[in-house]
């Protein structure tokens, strides 16, 4: 497809992950087929920026916690969108009130917990992959 050698393609894979392109590699994983009851959420920070830096010295200090699974910078309502992981929804709680909540520069937070993932990295979880509409024919 790409009208090049195997070697060549090895090779460019190897210079992406030098330079830093693809940063990693992962497994795909349905949380609801195995039997890990691990809770997920998503929680709306708004924060101060600081002069000269903005948001990233927060975001850092934010993303070093081990429950941070992923964390973005926003434009709306609220200025960082968190994703955490935890055992149970008191585990989440817990953070929530004792790490983020109390960083200086924070100043409120919203959580959302995910109840059920349909689609994720642009795959269909639930294994659905034909159209529910029947077709339509003369």
């Amino acid at each position: 497809m790409l009208d090049l050698t195997e070697d060549e393609v090895i090779d460019q894979i190897a210079q992406m992950e030098e330079q830093g392109i693809i940063v990693k590699y992962h497994a795909l994983v349905n949380w609801e087929k195995v039997d890990d009851d691990l809770v997920e959420a998503m929680i709306a920070v708004q924060v101060e920026p600081e002069r000269d830096v903005g948001f990233d010295d927060i975001a850092e200090r934010i993303y070093n916690f081990p429950e941070v699974r992923a964390l973005y910078l926003m434009s709306g309502s609220y200025d960082l969108s968190v994703f955490v992981e935890g055992r149970d929804i008191r585990e989440v709680a817990h953070f929530v009130s004792t790490k983020l909540a109390t960083i200086d520069r924070v100043k409120s937070t919203v959580t959302y917990f995910v109840l059920k993932k349909y689609k994720q990295e642009g795959v269909i979880l639930d294994g659905k992959t034909k159209p529910k509409r029947m077709a339509v024919s003369p």
